[in-house]
């Protein structure tokens, strides 16, 4: 347990390190940029909290924060506006307006209350079965914000969120969610779910409910996922259902894939990794179609460069950087490595 004291602790550093430096340098694209990471860092942490206990790939993580970033919008919309935002609206809910930060709240239970219901069958399944019904329910998930139009506007963008969401806000809501993936990880929920990742036969003999299990996984990583949802949705105040599917569901794996699934280390460090990488090649690829005068466009090269660093991970390194120990583990064991060598 000492051990992850010091994770906690470092990893909190280094979200506390980033905005601190980027407060320093004062660049607005930069705050734009670091807001964006932790964003990103919350949902990624979120998803690896069921995928790197349970061992089950879930594609359904970005339809949960949909499901948040609506609930809060719906919720926090100024009334004046929502006849506007949200024209079919259900009469009982336009003159609702609560604050952004219980909004956010509320968001995240009813992401957790959706996948407790939907969810719990289909975690008797296994391997192949379970990712292919997990994307199945990625698509249940984004037909029905596509088609809700009543709470979400249906395909239109949705606009007139409140913008309350800050950098600093975002590094306090991705602290607490490291704090509390790592008390799940060192939980007797946690250990059991990992217990059955590696052995799922030996779990269940020693009295392990699977089903349960991977089941209480899910519902948090879903609870975190929707308030991740909030927290981007009060970010950029407006958003269609399109800002919840593939590409954003092949960003968030791409990051937990290269920083590592099973450690939330590796969910910290492979969000920051992707976030630079992914605006860097963003970067290089407007300069590219500015200076190509005449010789075309060069589009999708950020999404094929990572594309092709995930095959390179999984073929290289298939437990990302931090496959197995977290960075407080890592440490320890140098000290230790260190002291005896002396």
């Amino acid at each position: 347990m000492k051990h992850s004291y010091i994770t906690a602790a470092l990893l909190i550093g280094v979200i506390v390190a980033l905005v601190v430096g980027t407060e320093l340098l004062g660049i607005r694209l930069y705050d734009r940029i670091v807001t964006n990471l932790l964003i990103s860092l919350v949902l990624v942490i979120g998803l690896q909290t069921f995928m790197g206990n349970s061992g089950l790939l879930s594609f359904a993580h970005i339809g949960f924060m949909g499901f948040g970033a609506y609930t809060s919008a719906v919720l926090t919309i100024p009334a004046q506006m929502k006849g506007m935002a949200l024209p079919d609206l259900y009469g009982f809910m336009t003159g609702v307006e609560v604050s952004p930060l219980l909004a956010m709240l509320v968001a995240g239970i009813v992401a957790a209350i959706v996948a407790a219901i939907v969810s719990y069958p289909l975690m008797r399944l296994s391997d192949a079965a379970a990712v292919i019904t997990s994307f199945a329910l990625l698509v249940v998930l984004y037909t029905v914000m596509n088609n809700w139009s009543a709470f979400t506007n249906g395909p239109r963008t949705l606009f007139g969120l409140p913008k309350v969401t800050t950098m600093p806000m975002a590094a306090v809501v991705a602290a607490l969610v490291v704090v509390v993936a790592l008390v799940f990880k060192e939980s007797r929920t946690g250990k059991l779910l990992r217990a059955s990742r590696e052995d799922e036969v030996a779990a269940a003999a020693l009295g392990a409910d699977i089903p349960k299990l991977r089941w209480k996984a899910f519902v948090l990583a879903a609870f975190i996922a929707g308030v991740g949802g909030a927290l981007w949705g009060h970010f950029i105040t407006s958003f269609a259902p399109k800002s919840f599917y593939l590409k954003e569901t092949f960003l968030v794996i791409t990051m937990l894939v290269i920083g590592g699934a099973n450690t939330v280390t590796g969910a910290v460090a492979g969000a920051i990794l992707v976030t630079f990488a992914y605006e860097g090649l963003r970067g290089l690829e407007g300069t590219l179609n500015a200076t190509a005068a005449g010789a075309g466009q060069v589009v999708g090269l950020t999404e094929i460069v990572l594309a092709i660093a995930m095959i390179a991970f999984m073929v290289l390194r298939p437990g990302g950087l931090f496959p197995t120990r977290e960075i407080g583990h890592i440490l320890a064991r140098m000290r230790r490595k260190k002291e005896t060598s002396a």
